[in-house]
């Protein structure tokens, strides 16, 4: 793709923006509360922006676009269905969180249950990030990169790792946050202006209705649907979803930095209007380019994944394409940030304070610095992998590995805090076990993919939707839990203590909101949860 003067000109100076912004964000030396949690000053509408920018990277361009390509409006459960979610963070997780006075979610589990939960928590957090957020968005933003500048995937996830990880590294999660802040502004404009452009070219809403099949517009899809039944969407979507939104620390710790449970909880509602937008704004997209393949205007799309990048090369007019390219690698950027410092801030806090307790706070920013740098070198490591995964859609991809990962932790978290009875042993039990039959799953599916499998019951497992899978690993650690939890003792009053829902008025630390901002954050909540039950019955 030929870039002008102006496309140049516009992505010069978005990244020349970015680090004046970062290196503001960071011109104040920083101990460890600053670096990792911005010193805990952060207000809503920075922490609302923060949780959608760090949410949205250019694997939702290009892998919600692919899968608007392939089957329509079904995806976009994924981002419709977490405006209910995030809710759930500000108003049940995040006053048990703050109550606690945590620098991690790990954290927190070692306070409601034991060390050994908490380790396995950090442990599977960070692989987590390597060979899903980490590699994912290395390669999704190879792609893009790939159909704009010609680079192979390698040359472009080291420049992208570089860029992002300088300013990373040197301001903390306060440079991210308001780089993130900026970067959502820009994001949602350039993706705003190619879903125009595209539905222009096209010849208007109307031409697309009669280009399109039906049910591409339909978020509710048929029980054997191959990637989203109804069954997996009402029943296994929301436990990878809590998962994700309430119980990660890649998204906990935006609330973590907030300036109080008011700030907090008004974030996440916040958080939750802004993710109503990629429905229209990256899952259309696709739709559009599958309208205009078949209409002979858009060419070159051998898989879904290369309907984003198609729009940008073949549609936008010259000078428009600098301003979507930035927005792209704004998602792109801001999410791999977040993923680094959230990274970090785990192997900081929950491995090395762990085994080095009296390290001053210039020694644990230092480790995070370096624990870093390690977790990108494994990203770029993982990524050959993913092409085999994929199967051209790169976001079912991302979101069947987490579900295979999020069913034990789930269960866990819920039933930690609504039921005081439960314990430590329980809790680790579960979640080995949960993480056991996830990666079984996942081993079986990888050899399926490859037809090495000849054994008609594995072949059939391997099968199973994702979504579904996930609703009945959970129930099972749901079950697990609740046995193991009546047959070994009861937990300590030191360990449910200001964090279960009976002993929370028991805390040592107060967690009060305002009643002005109580009522704000009311009419907030009721006006999302109307539009969201509104986009249902509308796209049913």
């Amino acid at each position: 793709m030929n870039f002008t003067i102006v496309d140049i000109s516009v992505l010069t100076g978005y990244c020349v923006l970015l680090f004046v912004v970062a290196f503001w964000a960071s011109r104040h030396k920083a101990g460890a509360e600053d670096y990792f949690l911005a010193g805990r000053g952060v207000g809503w509408f920075a922490v609302g922006a923060s949780i959608f920018a760090s949410n949205i990277s250019s694997e939702h361009f290009i892998g919600l676009a692919g899968s608007g390509f392939a089957s329509g409006f079904g995806v976009a459960n994924f981002e419709i269905q977490a405006t209910f979610i995030v809710l759930l963070l500000g108003y049940l997780f995040a006053p048990f969180y703050l109550r606690a006075g945590i620098f991690t979610v790990p954290g927190f589990i070692e306070k409601r249950f034991n060390s050994s939960s908490r380790w396995y928590l950090t442990i599977v957090s960070i692989l987590a990030y390597v060979t899903t957020k980490i590699s994912v968005t290395l390669f999704a933003g190879s792609l893009l990169l790939r159909s704009v500048l010609g680079w192979d995937v390698y040359t472009s996830s080291i420049i992208l790792v570089v860029v992002t990880g300088l300013y990373t590294v040197v301001g903390g999660l306060k440079a991210v946050i308001y780089t993130e802040l900026m970067q959502t502004f820009v994001l949602i404009g350039g993706a705003i202006g190619l879903t125009v452009m595209g539905i222009s070219e096209l010849g208007g809403l109307g031409e697309l209705q009669a280009v399109v099949p039906t049910e591409h517009w339909s978020l509710i899809k048929p029980h054997d649907h191959p990637d989203y039944p109804w069954t997996g969407i009402m029943f296994g979507l929301p436990i990878l979803a809590i998962w994700y939104w309430c119980t990660d620390q890649f998204i906990v710790q935006r609330v973590l930095s907030a300036h109080n449970i008011d700030h907090a909880k008004s974030g996440t509602i916040f958080a939750g209007y802004l993710k109503i937008l990629p429905m229209f704004i990256m899952v259309l997209p696709g739709i559009v380019a599958y309208g205009l393949c078949e209409k002979g205007l858009l060419t070159g799309i051998d898989t879904p994944n290369d309907a984003y990048p198609a729009l940008i090369t073949q549609i936008l007019p010259v000078g428009i394409r600098g301003i979507v390219i930035a927005s792209l690698l704004a998602a792109l950027m801001s999410s791999l940030a977040s993923c680094f410092n959230s990274g970090s801030t785990l192997f900081t806090f929950d491995i090395y304070k762990k085994l080095k307790p009296e390290a001053s706070d210039k020694r644990l920013v230092g480790v995070g610095r370096m624990a870093t740098l390690v977790m990108v070198l494994f990203g770029i490591l993982w990524i050959p992998f993913i092409e085999l995964l994929g199967s051209g859609q790169i976001f079912v991809y991302l979101q069947s590995v987490q579900a295979y990962v999020s069913p034990p932790i789930t269960a866990v978290f819920l039933l930690g805090l609504f039921w005081s009875r439960g314990n430590g042993t329980a809790a680790i039990t579960v979640l080995v076990t949960g993480f056991a039959l996830g990666a079984f799953r996942f081993v079986i599916e990888v050899m399926n993919k490859s037809n090495a499998l000849h054994n008609e019951w594995l072949i059939t497992f391997a099968s199973v939707n994702f979504l579904n899978l996930c609703t009945f690993i959970f129930l099972f650690c749901c079950v697990l839990f609740v046995i193991i939890s009546l047959l070994t003792p009861a937990p300590d009053k030191s360990q449910v203590r200001g964090i279960t829902f009976k002993y929370a008025s028991e805390s040592e630390i107060e967690v009060k909101e305002t009643s002005s901002w109580k009522k704000k954050n009311l009419i907030a909540t009721i006006g999302l949860i109307v539009l969201t039950v509104s986009l249902y019955l509308l796209f049913w």
